[in-house]
Parts: structure tokens; sequence; C-alpha cells
């Protein structure tokens, strides 16, 4: 029989919540499956709060406070939990940091390298591009944690599917010397191959299509509903919203499919790596 990992309260806030989320579930008599029944998660989910390693939705908590009769306790508190912050992240980042890590990704980004794919030259140019004046110990640490998070490629081989669909100019203008932009491209063509993971690229000459105004994001889960991230230069917002999530969906999938194929793109990735090195980058 496998021994249950104890949790220990004092690592960090969502440690403390999911520990007391564990004994009020025990002291009850339930399984996780018995907690989840009714909503829309399931007990993977559940378990994985309890452990302190991902946040409690709103939703949920009020579920488990009916179940529990715990009087609007998780409810009041899964906000403060979800706020805790981890060094280098914005605050409004921190619910999709944590469930990028349990989702199906699909992202489309049309002016920046997406956080994931980025080389620690690409993304502190584009920290200190965003936050010109700050501290140089605070830009690191952003770069630092930026560049963490793309580790979840390497640290678990069962990562879910990560999609991204890149406008062509982020091949062509660069943002980085030559000699990094070939680093940069290089490296999403390495990621490129291996499993789960693909690029798109969307031509510039495509014309008109779906998602023009900015960066979007889904997130498809096993155990929990969906939703959608987008992000401007100094705010982002998570929608939740069963309609609004489907809206974005669809118009994702009509941009995959304005996209250049897979082998096409990688292809064109790698000619662009290619005339970086060569010095005979194409505008």
């Amino acid at each position: 029989m496998v021994r249950r990992k104890d949790i220990d309260g004092s690592e960090s806030v969502p440690c403390f919540y999911g520990k007391e989320l564990r004994w009020k579930r025990e002291e009850a008599g339930l399984t996780l499956q018995q907690l989840v029944e009714g909503s829309f998660y399931g007990q993977s989910h559940l378990s994985e709060i309890e452990r302190g390693e991902r946040r409690m939705p709103r939703d949920l908590a009020e579920h488990v406070d009916r179940v529990l009769k715990t009087d609007g306790f998780f409810a009041r508190r899964c906000e403060e939990v979800r706020k805790a912050r981890r060094a280098g992240h914005a605050w409004y980042f921190e619910k999709v940091l944590e469930a990028e890590k349990h989702a199906e990704v699909e992202e489309w980004c049309p002016t920046l390298i997406p956080g994931l794919l980025q080389t620690e030259a690409y993304a502190r140019a584009v920290v200190r591009a965003t936050h010109p004046l700050e501290p140089q110990e605070k830009t690191d640490a952003k770069v630092h944690a930026r560049l963490a998070r793309a580790r979840l490629f390497d640290d678990d081989p069962t990562t879910p599917e990560y999609w991204a669909i890149l406008h062509e100019s982020l091949l062509r203008l660069p943002s980085l010397p030559p000699e990094a932009m070939a680093e940069q491209l290089a490296h999403i063509a390495a990621l490129a191959r291996r499993p789960r993971i693909t690029p798109q690229i969307l031509p510039w000459n495509c014309g008109a299509h779906p998602l023009m105004l900015g960066a979007v994001k889904t997130m498809a889960f096993p155990d929990a509903p969906p939703m959608v991230y987008t992000e401007s230069p100094y705010s982002g917002d998570t929608i939740e919203d069963p309609a609004l999530v489907k809206q974005y969906r669809k118009a994702y999938d009509r941009l995959r499919a304005a996209a250049l194929p897979p082998e096409a793109s990688l292809a064109m990735i790698e000619d662009a790596a290619e005339d970086y090195r060569n010095g005979k980058q194409r505008l």
C-alpha cells in the first residue's frame, strides 16, 4: 500500500489551506470522490489542492463548504490563497501559472514569443522593455521565474499537449541581435521536435483573421472546466464563463485553420534561424 504523503502546512499558504481541507474532509469521513460529487471537478483536482499544488476555484470552495458544512470558511479563504504570491510573477498571472501545469494549452501570440518558448536573452529583453526603470534584481527574478515555467517540458514526460500559433513577424522583425535571434528560433525548433509541442506560423499576408486584437491562451483540463487567459502589458484577465470560453475556443480553431501546417511552420522557423546565423534575415 502506498503511504500517503503528509502535508507541511508551514511550507506555504496553499499548503496550510490544503492541510485544513484534508483534515475537515477526513473528519467528515468522506473520500476525495465523495467530496467532489455534484461539482464540475475531479478527485485528482481536489487531491492537488490538499497537497498545496493547486489553488481552490471559488465555485469548488463553495461546494466544499456546503458539503462539509464549514460555514463558508473555504470560500472566504480561497481568494487569500489565490493571491499568495510567488516571486517573479504578477499577481494576475498566478492562476495561469498553476493551471498550465495541468492543462492542454493552446496559445496565440501576435507580438511576442510566448513565455514557455523564450530563451533567457529574449525573456530579459522583454522584461527590460516592459519595466525599464526597475532594479536589476527584480528583472533577474522575473527572468528566472519565466525560465522555471518552461521546465515543465523537461520535468514531466507526460506534460499535456502545448500548441502555439505565432505571427510570422516574430520571425522576421528581430527583438535581439542576429545571433541571439538565431538561438531563440533554434530553441523553438528543438522544442517542436519533441512530442506534444507544436508551433504553427500565421503568415503575415493572410489578411484579416480571428483574434487580431491580442494574445489568447486557452486551457483545457481532464478534471476541471476549461478557461481562457488574455493579457496586456500590465494586466491580465482569466475568463471562465462557459459561453465566452466557447467563443474564444471557436475563434482559436478558425485561426489555426488560417496558419501554416506544423511541418511547413517548423521549416520556416528553422530557415529563419539559419538566415540570422548567416546575416541574411529577410524582411
